[in-house]
């Protein structure tokens, strides 16, 4: 396998009423990740990149992190330090954000 991890955040852009996740943050929170990531020396080891629906629009912004499965919502920009802490690198999902 290339990576340890990959971290897929959904980007979608939908039409009202529903939640857009890429209206949402989406985009900003790919960002963040991928400079926490790289920050850390990490990019060769975890991947996070924007993908379309997951499905998951209302807890938008949602996010999915393989090869566990685990699905996250209602992600914030301030969240993201402490998903790349405790999950990415340390194993352990944010439980307060799981969905699903």
């Amino acid at each position: 396998m290339k990576y340890k991890k990959h971290v897929f955040i959904c980007t979608n852009q939908k039409d009202a009423p529903k939640k857009s996740c890429g209206v949402e943050r989406g985009g900003a929170l790919v960002d963040a990740f991928k400079a926490s990531l790289k920050e850390k020396g990490l990019l060769s080891e975890i991947r996070a990149q924007k993908t379309g629906c997951l499905d998951v629009c209302a807890f938008g912004p949602g996010m999915v992190v393989y090869p566990e499965g685990v699905f996250y919502g209602n992600v914030q920009l301030s969240d993201v330090e402490e998903i790349v802490e405790s999950h990415l690198i340390g194993d352990k999902a944010v439980e307060r954000l799981v969905i699903g």
